[in-house]
């Protein structure tokens, strides 16, 4: 006797089978037309995934936009100007509502597991405590890890590294930071090695803003790498953005991605907003202002697409869709064969998850039955259509359920409704 019993999905690697889920469970994964449940999920023809994961997210800003007023230049620095404003009017209440309605966007979607900063450059930590409350407001449904975030800098701002202490004390679980941002080079790697060795002796994980930036010598990813391997946490750092790369000469690449990858150090870039803030200070050729995905993949390195924000001071659009995300990564890495396209599916589901270090994650028997039923054939065809979650359950329980949006036509030959669905992938 099972709970529940998903029938006749198709899994991401092409398998079509059905999920059989006790209490918070997956326990088989096989043809159980035969077993006996309390209720019954049909995704006969539809595709059946992990929940999707967003490793790098600011939750502390989400939903702000056009507070205390909009950005109208789009640009990175009148972002950082307008959150310093909206930080000396905001209050806890109101950072706590915006969070749980983004988080009620990402439960819709099928959004299960968020990476968020929450700025330590506050000396009330009004944000912490509000991300703090809104992380056991929704432990049920989702996995929220933060980030001790020092936006302005830890050594630039003058009580931000008591303040970054102080947010840990209250247990935040990531150490961040933002090394390109401080005033000096010699700040920013002093920053990345006081950072790390606080995350070294507490046991943390370590994810920094790194090189987020057009500057071909912003380098604290190397500094980064450097640490990872010193201090012993391999495995447990992440660079978010990373974006100085794509400016980097190639020679100094090509000793900086092995030195990455015999550090374990994965990387976060936020397709979204990296190519709609950076590659500014260019004329022609335009960068796209992304780091180099493929290349550190195929140096074994884990490349995880993060949404990074919506509609906050620095990006005025966003859905919290991370198949909005993989849908820009894969069109602007060139990511286009249908072996590339099926790993940004996979960058956005399982390799998130392993940057978030979950446990019991996926689809086998044991994994906690967390999981969404989607209007698709397939991974591509899901990045292509970005579909409608027709169902999404959250350790063992349906918290959305969404009907098939089909549009109903009116024309003379044709069929009477249509879906767009139109799988040519295996």
């Amino acid at each position: 006797m099972f709970d529940l019993i998903i029938k006749g999905g198709t899994l991401p690697d092409g398998r079509s089978t059905d999920i059989g889920i006790n209490a918070d469970k997956i326990t088989a994964i096989e043809d159980l037309s035969a077993a006996e449940t309390r209720e019954t999920i049909d995704a006969s023809g539809d595709l059946v995934s992990p929940p999707f994961v967003d490793p790098h997210f600011h939750m502390d800003a989400t939903l702000s936009y056009g507070t205390p007023r909009i950005n109208a230049s789009g640009t990175l620095l009148e972002g950082i100007g307008l959150w310093g404003e909206l930080k000396e009017v905001m209050t806890q209440d109101e950072v706590k509502a915006r969070a749980l309605e983004y988080c009620d966007w990402a439960a819709s979607l099928g959004l299960l597991a968020i990476r968020s900063h929450v700025d330590t450059c506050d000396d009330r930590l009004l944000g912490v405590e509000a991300l703090l409350d809104v992380r056991e407001a929704v432990k049920d449904y989702i996995d929220l890890q933060l980030v001790a975030f020092p936006q302005d800098g830890l050594y630039r701002d003058p009580t931000a590294h008591e303040n970054t202490i102080r947010a840990l004390d209250m247990g935040v679980d990531v150490v961040g930071g933002i090394p390109h941002f401080e005033r000096t080079m010699a700040d920013g790697t002093r920053s990345v090695t006081a950072l790390c060795e606080l995350a070294a002796e507490r046991g943390l994980m370590v994810d920094l803003h790194c090189d987020e930036t057009d500057d071909p010598h912003s380098r604290h990813i190397e500094t980064l790498a450097y640490e990872t391997q010193r201090l012993g946490l391999q495995g447990r750092v992440a660079g978010s953005h990373l974006t100085s790369m794509h400016s980097m000469d190639n020679y100094y690449v090509s000793k900086l991605l092995p030195l990455m990858a015999e550090a374990e150090v994965v990387a976060i870039p936020n397709p979204l907003i990296n190519i709609t803030l950076q590659g500014r200070h260019d004329t022609y050729p335009k960068r796209r202002g992304l780091t180099r995905v493929k290349e550190m993949q195929a140096m074994g390195i884990d490349v995880g697409w993060g949404q990074d924000c919506v509609m906050d001071p620095w990006y005025s659009m966003g859905t919290g869709d991370m198949l909005d995300v993989a849908f820009m990564g894969l069109h602007v890495a060139q990511m286009t064969s249908p072996e590339e396209m099926r790993r940004c599916f996979d960058m956005v589901t399982n390799v998130n998850a392993r940057i978030l270090g979950l446990q019991d994650y996926g689809l086998r028997v044991g994994a906690t039955a967390s999981l969404v039923v989607l209007d698709a054939g397939n991974p591509i065809e899901a990045l292509r259509l970005r579909p409608d979650r027709l169902c999404v359950l959250a350790k063992g329980r349906v918290i959305s359920r969404q009907s098939r949006n089909d549009a109903r036509l009116n024309l003379p030959g044709r069929p009477d409704s249509v879906r767009r669905r139109h799988s040519a992938h295996s």
